[in-house]
């Protein structure tokens, strides 16, 4: 341990979307309070979105070539999906974290936990008893929304000249990285996206209060599969997502869910079907569950036993539907819309963690 270093390891916890000049500032100090340095990575497997661009790798790399090469080596990586549950997430990265130093021979840790007070998003940092707190000054007015908005907003034209702008919001490596980005196939994929995404917002910037929107979503298994959409149109065009929609005014959740169970799947059970097959009602109203903005969903799940598959056919909304067996879902985590994966993961505990 170097000296005047009182713990073995500084744990850094963040998005990273991307890694930026707030980001190395922290970084540093957490390599000088620290041999090791653990960085868990968050919504690390989330499908790629204007929020959520870059894999949980590549924002790995964003760290490692920020640094030179004897400092890489003090880097261990924690990868950490959304549970859009505080209690789970945190007990996933405390065990993660742990098991990590272990693999470094280093057990019962000193552990300090390093990062920045800015909102109300920045509350987890309270949430590790055990672990001391070493809170750092913000650097600056650094924002990875803002390098977001402005690397899609320019949509490829002047390009150089949008990252020379953020020179000093990003290390040198990052802009590096996010120019040979842009040259892949998703960028063009996620900039329409994220024009949707703002226009839809700007649409409802207008109104008195912030808008709250309220939708419908059905899980319907059948057997040892359940039945899925992918997605005809932005947002999360081309993603796996639970057949569903917005709340009609006139309809109760109930009501509206079979309706668009209908529509966009030609699903048609009688009611009283469909209520025996009822199985739970959950609502889901995590504030960052969509990009659209505050949405809450009343989630329906639909257990139609052991039975001859029920014929469906994409409508509306979906490009495809599909009965899709439970046992391969895991490993399509990261080629989900918004959290539902999350949704399916809750009724049918698909993760261990």
């Amino acid at each position: 341990m170097t000296t005047g270093q009182h713990h073995d390891a500084a744990v850094f916890i963040g998005r990273f979307q991307p890694f930026h000049s707030g980001h190395a500032a922290l970084l540093r100090a957490a390599l000088d309070a620290a041999p090791l340095c653990v960085v868990v990575i968050g919504s690390a497997f989330q499908a790629r979105t204007p929020k959520n661009p870059f894999s949980w790798q590549e924002r790995a790399e964003m760290f490692r070539l920020a640094l030179p090469e004897e400092q890489r080596e003090r880097l261990r990586f924690l990868p950490v999906r959304d549970y859009y549950n505080e209690e789970r997430w945190t007990q996933r990265v405390r065990t993660g974290v742990h098991a990590l130093l272990a693999l470094a021979g280093i057990e019962n840790p000193r552990v300090t936990l390093v990062g920045h007070f800015k909102d109300a998003t920045s509350d987890y940092l309270r949430a590790f008893p055990g672990w001391t707190l070493h809170s750092i000054d913000r650097s600056g007015p650094v924002d990875a929304t803002g390098l977001r908005d402005a690397y899609f907003g320019c949509a490829g034209e002047n390009l150089d000249a949008t990252l020379a702008a953020l020179v000093d919001q990003a290390p040198p490596s990052t802009l590096a990285m996010l120019r040979a980005w842009a040259a892949l196939p998703q960028y063009r994929l996620l900039t329409a996206e994220w024009r949707f995404i703002q226009a839809y917002r700007e649409a409802w910037s207008q109104v008195p209060y912030p808008p709250v929107f309220v939708t419908v979503d059905a899980l319907v298994r059948c057997g040892a599969e359940v039945l899925l959409i992918r997605r005809g149109e932005a947002p999360g065009k081309g993603l796996y997502a639970l057949p569903g929609g917005f709340i009609d005014p006139r309809e109760t959740a109930w009501q509206s869910a079979l309706r668009e169970l209908k529509e966009e799947t030609k699903l048609s059970l009688l009611d009283g079907s469909m209520r025996m097959a009822l199985k739970a009602n959950v609502v889901f109203d995590h504030p960052d569950r969509s990009q659209r903005g505050r949405t809450i969903t009343h989630a329906f799940y639909f257990d139609l036993g052991e039975r001859e598959r029920p014929e469906v056919l994409a409508g509306d909304d979906a490009a495809r539907v599909e009965w899709v067996p439970i046992e391969r879902l895991a490993g399509l985590e990261d080629q989900f819309h918004d959290d539902h994966f999350h949704m399916l993961d809750h009724f049918l505990g698909l993760t261990d963690g």
